[in-house]
């Protein structure tokens, strides 16, 4: 199969998980004659949401995007790297912490599995075969940090005004404060730990091309 299609083809599904997700919840939001605005901002406030839309971001420019800064920017090593740890974070966080709460059915099984499953998978496959490798550096990962840090500020301040939080393991109300921050930390250093990997197969792979 051609780069492009593949890379195509890719992006496609990403953008089409991401799509049968919101339709499902501006539904459910009408059927409950609720916002349907206040529907799309819960749903862009989780983070599998989030970092799946980055990923389809990312495949789009690989895929078909015109040259430019913003091209630049999202193809660039250090920013595909944040993506690829940031969704396999989704993909393990999910599997370990999430699955086992909830069994979707339909469309919602679909979408789960996309965003959940094979988009992480694909976007890591991306990340091995297409991004230039070797000049990542340790310090990278801590500015990749940052996303799920303030994301996690972000749910927080937000669960805190709506009174709902988007993941069981942040429910200040049913876990308390320390529980959370726990739960927090321990998500976090597995980020790190991705990131480590990522670090290390960049470094390797960037060796064995000058080898």
């Amino acid at each position: 199969m051609p780069r492009r299609r593949w890379l195509t083809g890719m992006a496609v599904l990403g953008w089409f998980g991401l799509t049968v997700q919101v339709y499902l919840v501006l539904l459910a939001r009408w059927q409950e004659q609720a916002s349907l605005i206040g529907g799309l901002i819960n749903v862009f406030g989780y983070y599998t949401v989030l970092t799946n839309t980055l990923v389809a971001t990312v495949l789009s420019y690989a895929a078909f995007g015109r040259e430019g800064r913003a091209r630049r920017f999202f193809l660039s090593p250090s920013v595909s790297a944040a993506v690829a740890a940031s969704i396999v974070l989704v993909a393990l966080a999910y599997s370990v912490l999430l699955r086992h709460l909830w069994h979707p059915q339909g469309w919602q099984w679909l979408a789960d599995e996309l965003l959940h499953d094979v988009m992480p998978l694909l976007y890591a496959l991306y990340w091995w075969c297409e991004v230039p490798k070797g000049s990542l550096r340790l310090w990278h990962l801590a500015v990749w940090a940052m996303y799920p840090a303030v994301y996690f500020a972000y749910a927080l301040w937000r669960g805190s005004e709506i009174g709902m939080y988007a993941y069981p393991f942040i429910d200040v109300a049913s876990l308390g404060y320390g529980q959370v921050m726990l739960n927090a930390l321990g998500v976090l250093a597995g980020f790190w730990g991705i990131g480590l990997v990522l670090l290390g197969l960049d470094r390797w792979r960037g060796v064995r091309k000058f080898a």
